[in-house]
C-alpha cells in the first residue's frame, strides 16, 4: 500500500508486523493477565494491512471482534541485535495501527494452549495510517492516544504509560529476528478494548500523527 511520508507517497510493504502483548498495565489488568517481565511478541502477516479510509470486513468465524489502537513504528533499514540506545536511528517514522482481534477465538486458543493465528491474522486486521511521521517531528514516548467508535471514546491514554518503551521494544524484537526496511512494530494498546459490529465507524487518534478512520463491513 502507499502511504504519506513527509509529503511524499511511499510504498509500505513490510515483511512482517511485530505486535506487542500487554504493554500497558491497565490493559493487562482488563485481560486478567500479569505484568510481563519482558516484551511478548506475536506476528501478523503483511496481508492484514489495509489503509486509512477502508471498509474492513469482520470475519464470519468470530462473534466478537474487538478494537485495539496502537502506536506503530516503521523501520528504516535492515538491523539485528541493536541496543535500545541505538534503536531510533533505525526508525523511519511512526504511524497508527489497529490490531483488530477476534477475541472469542483468542480466548478459546488461550484455554487450549494454541497459537493466536485465527484471532489475530485474518485479512483486514491491521488498518494502518494515515501517514508516517519521522522521529524528529514527534515525541513518541509521551503522546495522547485514543480510539472512538461511532464518536464515543472507548480507549484513552498516553504512550508514556507503556511498560516497555519504544526503544526497548525495537531492541528486544531485533534480538529475536532480523528487522527489514518497512517492517512494522506495534507497541501495545491501552485499556478499554471492546467489540465492534457491521456499520460501526472506528477512529483512532494519536497526537502528532492524526486520525485513522475505518468502517466495519459485513462478514464475507
Amino acid at each position: 500500500m502507499n502511504i504519506d511520508f513527509s509529503g511524499t507517497q511511499i510504498s509500505l510493504q513490510p515483511t512482517k508486523i511485530v505486535c506487542t502483548c500487554r504493554n500497558y498495565m491497565e490493559h493487562a489488568r482488563e485481560m486478567n493477565e500479569p505484568k510481563p517481565d519482558e516484551p511478548i511478541f506475536f506476528i501478523k502477516p503483511p496481508t492484514t494491512i489495509v489503509p486509512d479510509g477502508s471498509i474492513i470486513e469482520l470475519p464470519s468465524f468470530s462473534n466478537r471482534v474487538e478494537h485495539e489502537i496502537e502506536l506503530a513504528v516503521v523501520m528504516k533499514d535492515k538491523c539485528k541485535n541493536i541496543s535500545a540506545e541505538d534503536a531510533i536511528q533505525h526508525v523511519l517514522g511512526f504511524t497508527i495501527l489497529l490490531d483488530m482481534t477476534a477475541r472469542d477465538m483468542q480466548n478459546e486458543a488461550k484455554k487450549r494452549g494454541l497459537p493466536w493465528t485465527k484471532a489475530k491474522c485474518f485479512d483486514n486486521s491491521a488498518p494502518l495510517g494515515p501517514k508516517i511521521v519521522p522521529p524528529d517531528k514527534i515525541k513518541w514516548n509521551d503522546l495522547e492516544i485514543r480510539l472512538s467508535v461511532n464518536g464515543k471514546v472507548k480507549q484513552h491514554g498516553r504512550t508514556a504509560d507503556m511498560i516497555f518503551s519504544v526503544e526497548e521494544l525495537i531492541s528486544s524484537a531485533s534480538k529475536l529476528f532480523t528487522l527489514y526496511p518497512m517492517d512494522v512494530i506495534a507497541t501495545g494498546t491501552p485499556s478499554g478494548v471492546g467489540p465492534v459490529f457491521p456499520g460501526d465507524v472506528i477512529e483512532g487518534y494519536i497526537e502528532g500523527i492524526g486520525a485513522l478512520t475505518v468502517k466495519c463491513g459485513k462478514s464475507p
